[in-house]
Formats: structure tokens, sequence, C-alpha cells
């Protein structure tokens, strides 16, 4: 299988080369191109045709967000995963609405990088999980309730099964899970699929929402 191939977007060549080096230390992933600003990576990213795309925010001359509906016309496969410093919930919703498909926080990037790009690249959306309620609020509707199906769905999972479930509605990984409980990656996913088959949901979206209308995520 060919190495994703990845370009580094940000005005700080410090982080670009920290991030190049650790991404290119691995043998499925591969920096093909780096950017200082939103319209030097329009130009990178027609001549490479990247798998992923690492955006800041905040760039000279065309921002992360003014960039993202151009990326979609220049590189519609790419996948574009926000890096950024700003916990914001209404950075995080712009970025979502005008095309990316992750977003995560520079504090974290030594830890959930490589999670996040393995993540987009399956098709999912990955969101730093310290932002992803107030995600979810904007997509669950306010009179959703509990229902005694659902209560007793619940009350069939093991103690593990549910602490699993609800970090994976958390949006944590299937690593963090496992250090978090002490357990292999293997177990953690063992208790996932348990608890879904038991819960009768096909999806983590499905997952979330069934979390959030029960109330487990307080």
């Amino acid at each position: 299988m060919s190495p994703i191939r990845i370009v580094l977007a940000d005005d700080h060549a410090v982080l670009r080369t920290g991030l190049a080096a650790l991404l290119n230390a691995r043998n499925d992933m591969t920096v093909v191109g780096e950017a200082a600003d939103g319209a030097e990576l329009l130009t990178l990213a027609d001549e490479t045709k990247p798998d992923v795309i690492l955006l800041d925010l905040t760039m000279p001359r065309l921002g992360g967000l003014d960039v993202l509906p151009l990326l979609r016309q220049h590189v519609p496969t790419a996948r574009v995963l926000i890096l950024t410093m700003h916990h914001d919930e209404g950075y995080l919703r712009q970025a979502l609405k005008n095309g990316a498909v992750g977003y995560m926080l520079k504090k974290a990037a030594d830890v959930e990088l490589i999670a996040a790009i393995q993540a987009v690249m399956r098709g999912d959306v990955y969101v730093h999980p310290s932002m992803t309620r107030a995600l979810l609020d904007d997509f669950v509707p306010e009179e959703t309730g509990v229902t005694d199906n659902e209560a007793g769905l619940w009350a069939t999972l093991s103690e593990r099964e549910q602490e699993v479930l609800r970090l994976v509605a958390l949006g944590y990984t299937s690593k963090e899970i496992a250090d978090t409980l002490s357990v292999s990656a293997k177990t953690v996913d063992t208790y996932r699929s348990r608890g879904m088959e038991k819960l009768e949901l096909r999806s983590r979206a499905a997952l979330v929402r069934f979390a959030l209308a029960n109330g487990l995520l307080e």
C-alpha cells in the first residue's frame, strides 16, 4: 500500500519541521510539501495532489477558513484536517461547514495526530474529544429522551462495555481508551463490538445519538 501523501500548511516553520519529522518517520505516511500560507497551499496542492492536508486556521494572505472552499475545488479528494491552537466552537463549526473533515488542537498533535490522519483516511470525521459535545449539540434534537427500550438495552451491557462505549461516543480512539482502562486495544475493540451489538447500533454516529439521548455523556 502506498504511503499517505500529506501536505503541511502552517506559517510557523519550526512546527512544520517537527510535524514533518514525526510523519516521515513512519512507513505509511510521507510529507510531500509544506506551505506557509493559503495562497501557497493552493499551488502546492495542485502540484502534489495530497491525500491529507494539515491546515492551520491563522495564516497570512489567505487563512485556513478562507482557503477551505477553494481546496474543495482544486483537490476535491483531499481530506483536510484542521490543526490549530484555537479551542473555539465557532471555528470548529465553520471549518466543518467549509469542508474540513477533522479538527484537532496543536497542543495534542504529538499524541493524536497519527490517529486523526488514519481516521480521516478511513472516511471518518475526527474532532478533538474536548470539543465533541459542543458539535453534537448542533445535530441532536432537544426533545430526545430516554425510552424504556433504550434503558433496558443499556442495562444489558457489562460495566466495562459501558465504560468503553461512553469513551467511544466522546471521540476517544481505541488506543486512548486502552491506555485509560489499562487493557489492550484489541480488548477495547471487542468490548466496543459486543456493546454495539447489544444496543443494536451500527455506527459511531448512532452511538453518539443514543448516548446523548440517555445522558451518558454527562
